[in-house]
């Protein structure tokens, strides 16, 4: 697999807003987020492309902590729902994107260009980082 931003984020090349890390898996804010609070998450071992070619126990662990970060944002951001896409076009990296919302209005609106805000993306990081 080629390098991406992903793969750096891993390795620690490049930072990126944490909120959660296992041995598997790493969850971070989303630099151009379709909604505040937009979370990635994406696997440590075994990449691929696509989500859909992970080994099982690699997708079972990604899955799970999609499930984690849902219930964080739930619990500490102002919000009722959180969506979960898998689109695996815009970084060649198997990710999940996990995004609170409120109505479907919220998940229309368009990304952010330029330069990220990330000064917001760390104050919401640190309402969402597991302790």
């Amino acid at each position: 697999m080629q390098d991406s931003v992903f793969t750096k984020i891993v390795a620690g090349e490049i930072p990126a807003h944490k909120i959660y890390e296992d041995e598997k898996t790493l969850a971070f804010m989303d630099v151009y987020p379709k909604h505040e609070g937009h979370v990635l998450v994406i696997p440590k071992v075994n990449p691929t492309e696509f989500v859909w070619q992970l080994d099982d126990d690699t997708y079972h662990a990604v899955m799970a902590t999609c499930k984690k970060v849902a219930q964080q944002q739930l619990e500490v951001l102002p919000f009722e729902h959180v969506h979960q896409a898998i689109v695996g076009i815009d970084v060649p990296y198997a990710h999940v994107h996990v995004i609170p919302f409120n109505t479907t209005t919220d998940l229309a609106a368009e990304q952010p260009t330029g330069e990220p805000n990330h000064e917001l993306l760390a104050s919401i990081a640190e309402k969402l980082r597991f302790a």
